[in-house]
């Protein structure tokens, strides 16, 4: 039964056909943009090779970290304030904090690219070592603006919870951005690579605007200035803290990249690119659905700790349900998967992506937990466990790299998950007293199991690791299958399949 099917068998009353509901909408969406992407990649590795790869890869890396930094995390704190002013059900102050993000995220949009302007020849110089590159690196300032004003569309987006719109907007820039991407590599090549990186922002601005521009309009009661710059405060003291932590994330992969392209080339580079794109790609479905469904709904509830814990766990059961077949089955065939998305001289990049797919086992589980912190606008202590977590991934990184080569970003990122995971749940501890429940602990321990075995195996032999990862995909895709369709009483098949499981355990 496809992931799209499934939404229309689910009803509102039940907390895992919601879950499930979002995920069927944005997991669709993503599905579609995994299968663009990865036309993409094939495209780009075969037109520039590994060293493109990589340059794109630190390109796209400094235009978020501008936009972060120039952001001031307004898109993050605006969802959080849209969200509970929807759960509350006041259209005023909706409206009153539509408006202020939106004329907050233009000045700082507009900042933002005269400032990446100022800077391009620093950025050239000391990120991509060569002082002749920023006149072109100074086009990408397009960029920033363009990606700073997107997150105020996300956030409006995602705090009213119009995910068929997200999901529709996400699907319409892929197809757009990639278009004219590769269109341009393909005229250009290397001399293209500037647009190539500029056409995502580009793409998802027009797309988020149709979308936004389609919302019921609603106007404040008043044009107050002074509402406008509470508004304006509360938008920088929250958001302030998102963008510090945000900043750990496009701080420390850049950091990484600069470290691998200094000590190993940018051959070495483009294997970590690669890896790293599958790693972020494939799981999306899972994770996106978090932040556009969870995390609203997860705003409106965090009073309630007893609803808040039992909303995580079932988040947390369900992703671990939906991904842990496609991360098996990327372990047993990560070797194929390189070579049929990239090229063969892609091959080194396999042994990164397996242990950065181990890592993605915690981050999935570590995922939910954050969204508490997120939710209880503890950004101080979000930003915290933020700079822990991408500090041990560099630190590891530069340790290890003498010794184990470009594997080491592999290794350093699922140590970066196995730092970051034991200290985000202690926190939710002391926060709201959450704990996972039984059921949670053991599909975490069995389903990572899997996985190592999966990877310790292919360290000795490729075919013996394909067949028993590909074995062990296939019955937790089939256990995950008759599981949610128990927990989320789907009728059909699914659901026969379901009580007739139960039948034969009660016997």
């Amino acid at each position: 039964m496809p992931l799209s099917a499934l939404a229309e068998t689910m009803s509102p009353d039940n907390s895992y056909r919601q879950i499930l509901r979002s995920t069927s909408i944005i997991g669709g969406s993503s599905v579609i943009n995994i299968v663009i992407g990865l036309l993409r990649m094939k495209a780009v590795a075969m037109l520039l090779g590994p060293a493109g790869v990589g340059l794109i890869g630190i390109l796209s890396n400094v235009v978020t970290l501008a936009s972060n930094v120039v952001g001031l995390g307004f898109g993050n704190a605006g969802t959080r304030q849209i969200a509970e002013a929807a759960g509350e059900k006041e259209p005023q102050r909706i409206a009153t904090a539509r408006r202020a993000l939106f004329w907050g995220t233009l000045a700082l949009a507009v900042l933002g690219a005269l400032l990446f302007w100022l800077l391009r020849g620093v950025l050239a110089t000391h990120v991509l070592g060569d002082a002749t590159l920023a006149h072109r690196i100074g086009w990408l300032s397009l960029g920033v603006a363009l990606t700073v004003a997107t997150a105020s569309q996300n956030a409006l987006l995602n705090g009213l919870r119009r995910i068929g719109d997200i999901a529709r907007m996400q699907i319409g820039s892929a197809l757009l951005s990639t278009t004219l991407g590769l269109l341009a590599l393909w005229w250009w090549r290397e001399e293209g690579i500037i647009i190539f990186v500029m056409t995502a922002p580009l793409a998802t601005f027009l797309f988020g605007h149709l979308y936004v521009a389609k919302l019921p309009k609603m106007r404040p009661l008043t044009n107050n200035l002074r509402e406008l710059s509470v508004q304006w405060r509360n938008l920088a003291r929250l958001g302030g803290a998102f963008m510090v932590a945000g900043l750990a994330s496009t701080t420390g992969q850049l950091l990484v990249r600069t470290l691998v392209q200094r000590d190993l080339g940018p051959q070495a580079l483009g294997q970590f690119q690669a890896a790293w794109t599958i790693s972020m790609t494939y799981i999306g479905f899972a994770l996106g659905a978090m932040g556009m469904d969870f995390y609203p709904r997860l705003t409106a509830l965090i009073r309630d700790h007893e609803a808040v814990n039992r909303l995580v766990n079932e988040q947390t059961e369900v992703a671990l349900l939906l991904t842990t077949p496609v991360i098996l089955a990327t372990l047993a065939l990560a070797p194929w998967v390189i070579h049929l998305l990239y090229t063969a001289e892609f091959a080194q990049a396999a042994m990164v992506l397996r242990w950065q797919v181990l890592g993605d086992f915690l981050k999935i589980a570590s995922w939910p937990l954050g969204f508490i912190l997120l939710a209880a606008g503890a950004g101080r202590t979000f930003m915290i466990t933020e700079w822990i977590g991408m500090g041990s991934f560099v630190l590891f990184t530069w340790a290890g790299m003498p010794f184990f080569g470009i594997t080491v970003t592999g290794i350093a990122f699922g140590g970066m998950y196995a730092v970051y995971l034991p200290l985000v749940y202690w926190l939710t501890v002391r926060r709201t007293r959450f704990s996972w429940r039984r059921r949670v602990w053991w599909q975490l321990i069995v389903m990572l199991s899997l996985a190592v075995i999966t990877t310790g195996l292919a360290m000795y032999s490729e075919i013996a690791a394909a067949i028993s990862g590909m074995t062990f995909a296939v019955a937790t895709g089939l256990y995950g299958l008759i599981k949610l369709g128990s927990m989320a009483d789907f009728s059909g098949r699914l659901s026969r399949l379901a009580k007739w499981k139960h039948g034969s355990l009660k016997k």
